[in-house]
């Protein structure tokens, strides 16, 4: 996928929802693009994720980008004292590698202000196997960001993936 049709698939999931977001297994970076290609100019994006050469690639982009070399099924090492209070949280194609999702999207909601996003990309009527290891379908997000404290759940895209099955686009909101 690249970054245009990215941006296109995340779009209205991500909304107006401000300036200050973070990309939670980020990869080489083609969701972090797509995400800085939606948000204002003056934003920040952090960009995590734990392979020493994705975050190499995340360099490369700036403008706002700040990559940050860090496992987050753990507790991320932020630059600075501590989290800066995120506006919005951007999950694309990561959350699907953990064995207990629940968990760590408990805790990576915390690092989100009241009146935050989350947003989830992930692959929907697929099977487990190595690149999609714990798949999260579409039903079980509602269940997923309930428990972890978000409200206004919704699925706002879906679109067939190259790989099998198909991608979609889930969002909620973090109660203010």
């Amino acid at each position: 996928m690249d970054e245009r049709v990215a941006a296109e698939l995340i779009a209205d999931a991500v909304g107006e929802a401000g300036s200050i977001w973070a990309d939670i297994g980020a990869g080489t970076g083609t969701f972090t693009r797509a995400l800085r290609s939606l948000l204002p100019s003056e934003s920040r994006i952090y960009a995590i994720d734990n392979d020493p050469q994705s975050v190499v690639e995340l360099r490369h982009i700036g403008n706002g980008v700040i990559p940050v070399e860090a496992d987050f099924s753990r507790d991320i090492a932020w630059p600075g004292a501590s989290a800066p209070p995120l506006d919005g949280m951007l999950l694309a194609n990561s959350l699907h590698f953990v064995r207990d999702p629940d968990l760590v999207l408990r805790r990576l909601v915390r690092l989100v202000r009241p009146g935050g996003r989350v947003v989830i990309v992930e692959y929907d009527r697929r099977a487990a196997n190595p690149w999609v290891p714990y798949p999260i379908r579409s039903r079980r997000w509602p269940v997923l960001a309930e428990d972890a404290g978000l409200t206004n759940v919704r699925v706002t895209a879906r679109t067939p993936s190259q790989y099998t099955g198909e991608l979609y686009v889930g969002v909620a909101d973090k109660p203010t």
